[in-house]
């Protein structure tokens, strides 16, 4: 048993009065009071830290590389020591949690499961498998493509096969894949109804790939559990198509938005112009102020984007929305969880809960960018880092 006292306490909802968390294998058994949970206990002085949850990435992307410009041909063996130390650094920099969203051959599950063994360092992992695309269409270099909607659900069925936790289709085209187009749709509106409808009697929920307006409008109609970019891409560019009618859609349906801002979009507020950054930060404001729940996420493993930079990528999100620190750090904790699902085991710190702890150097609530200074990690109540 383990008690770290003399803490300020960020609870993933809102500062707390105890200063103290008790951990005991791989939950907390208590938070309160340093000086009654210190009894019988072995205990760290954590005086000038703030305790809050783990950080959840809802997209990443462990087989790919940040380095590579071009997407692989093929999914190789010689990844799978990559990925580990990936998951290493993820643990490490704060992200106890984290979302795949396409790999071509199931390695980031088999990693899924050697880290719930406690085999291997890292978050916990929820895994997708292969994404559902159209014949050449985004992503297809995973071998989910599908010329129709019997091959989609062969798709379906494989990842069900494999026991993902999750479906991700593609509903639009996308950058990364040559030939393929943001503004495009990938399938008709009955194909996705009939696939997310399918996920789901498998207790499975389903990520939409959506770039193009018209792609979003299709999978918050079909009832997608998130709409990853959600981006409005329409014939001027970036966030020049959003349309308040289906951010409605996408809130009737609860839907949750994971919008994979990186550290990158820095460059954004960094512009002259701010051509884009004003279309993007209206869309945004737009969703927020209707309702619409937005879920943080970076699409780690694209090029320039690396697995271990959510926590100065949160930085970046919350200037570009224009969120409250409260805000942009519920949006990687609390309600990140909510979002996938998991919310009964992580993304708060309260007893039964798992601990998933990270302890950050100052008052992240004062100063947001205090989570990018990481004192120490416990994934699961194992030490990672400090």
């Amino acid at each position: 048993m383990l008690t770290l006292t003399h803490l300020n306490i960020w609870d993933g909802e809102s500062a707390i009065e105890a200063d103290a968390i008790q951990i005991q294998g791989p939950h907390i058994i208590a938070v309160g009071d340093s000086a009654l949970l210190s009894q019988g206990s072995e205990t760290i002085n954590c005086s000038g830290l703030t305790a809050m949850p783990g950080l959840i990435d809802a997209h990443v992307h462990l087989e790919l590389n940040p380095d590579d410009k071009d997407p692989p041909a093929k999914t190789l063996p010689h990844v799978v020591p990559l990925m580990q130390e990936r998951v290493l650094a993820m643990a490490k920099s704060g992200i106890t949690t984290a979302r795949d969203l396409g790999g071509g051959a199931w390695y980031e599950l088999t990693l899924r499961d050697a880290i719930a063994r406690g085999d291997v360092m890292g978050p916990r992992l929820l895994c997708s498998g292969q994404p559902i695309t159209s014949p050449r269409g985004h992503c297809h270099f995973w071998g989910g493509e599908a010329a129709d909607l019997t091959a989609a659900k062969g798709v379906l069925q494989r990842q069900v096969d494999h026991q993902v936790d999750l479906i991700k289709i593609m509903a639009t085209g996308g950058r990364m894949t040559k030939g393929s187009e943001p503004t495009d749709t990938q399938f008709p509106q009955q194909t996705l109804n009939t696939l997310v409808a399918l996920a789901h009697s498998h207790n499975l929920p389903v990520a939409a790939h959506c770039h193009g307006t018209e792609g979003i409008h299709r999978a918050a109609l079909a009832g997608v559990n998130t709409i990853e970019h959600c981006s409005w891409v329409g014939q001027d560019g970036w966030a020049s198509n959003y349309q308040d009618d289906i951010a409605k859609v996408i809130l009737d349906n609860g839907i949750w938005v994971s919008p994979t801002v990186n550290k990158g979009w820095q460059r954004m507020l960094d512009s002259s112009s701010g051509d884009v950054l004003g279309r993007v930060r209206s869309a945004y404001r737009k969703m927020l102020d209707m309702g619409i729940n937005m879920v943080a996420s970076t699409d780690a493993g694209i090029p320039g984007v690396y697995h271990h930079e959510l926590a100065h990528a949160l930085v970046v999100f919350g200037k570009i929305a224009q969120l409250d620190h409260g805000d942009t750090l519920r949006s990687a904790t609390s309600n990140a969880a909510s979002a996938l699902g998991i919310s009964a085991i992580t993304g708060r710190i309260k007893a039964g809960m798992e601990a998933d702890i990270l302890l950050v150097d100052g008052n992240p609530l004062d100063d947001i960018t205090a989570i990018t200074r990481t004192a120490h990690v416990y994934c699961r109540g194992r030490l990672v880092a400090g």
